[in-house]
């Protein structure tokens, strides 16, 4: 068997300061994102999603960004998959970007809802045609009998809808609305930097975290 105990890193890469760090966490978490695609680390654009269900139990996936700005964080998905089931009855929910290159987490939590059905149009229009047949063909979450199920649904739709699939009523946009964020920063001897932000009213309370 694996020590796993023995796995260890030193993170000495870069620092995060308080006082050189933006007042907006939106411009921070920009900042850090351009600095990522830059840096040209592996889907600089994947983000964990947590959310719970009724049952209480908590669960992730990785899906990726598609827009950011004042009014929250923008994915788009299925629905009816099994995270469309959580978020219609909670609407709050967790994501997590992992830039492992650049030793830098960014955590943001708050409340989501549906993007309006202009940007969800916008957004599938733009889509490559096997992606947007693709959101016809699979029935996200739900148990099926074989690969063999999604080719034939893939073939059907495609034959249905030629070069314009319109986008299915189940499908499109979520918008997390933040009210709190946290920044980390891998610093040597395991003392990171870890800033969070939270929100008071309208504006932002910054505060380092012990790591």
């Amino acid at each position: 068997m694996t020590d796993l105990s023995q796995l260890r890193k030193s993170y000495e890469r870069a620092e995060l300061d308080e006082h050189a760090s933006h007042a907006d966490p939106l411009q921070q978490f920009a900042q850090w994102l351009q600095e990522a695609i830059a840096s040209q680390v592996p889907e600089p654009n994947a983000m964990t999603l947590a959310t719970v269900g009724g049952d209480l139990r908590p669960s992730t996936r990785v899906v990726l960004i598609k827009g950011y700005d004042a009014r929250g964080i923008v994915w788009f998905t299925n629905y009816e998959s099994h995270k469309g089931q959580e978020l219609a009855g909670n609407p709050f929910a967790a994501l997590q970007f992992h830039w492992v290159e650049l030793e830098r987490v960014v955590r943001i939590e708050g409340r989501v809802e549906k993007v309006s059905d202009a940007e969800s149009d916008a957004y599938f229009h733009s889509r490559p045609l096997d992606s947007r047949i693709g959101a016809w063909a699979s029935p996200q979450s739900k148990v099926i009998s074989g690969r063999g199920v999604l080719v034939a649904a893939a073939a059907k739709y495609g034959a249905k809808f030629l070069l314009n699939p319109p986008r299915p009523p189940h499908w499109g946009g979520y918008r997390l609305q933040p009210d709190r964020w946290q920044f980390w920063q891998g610093r040597k001897s395991r003392l990171h930097d870890r800033l969070r932000y939270r929100l008071d009213g309208a504006s932002w309370v910054r505060e380092r975290l012990a790591p």
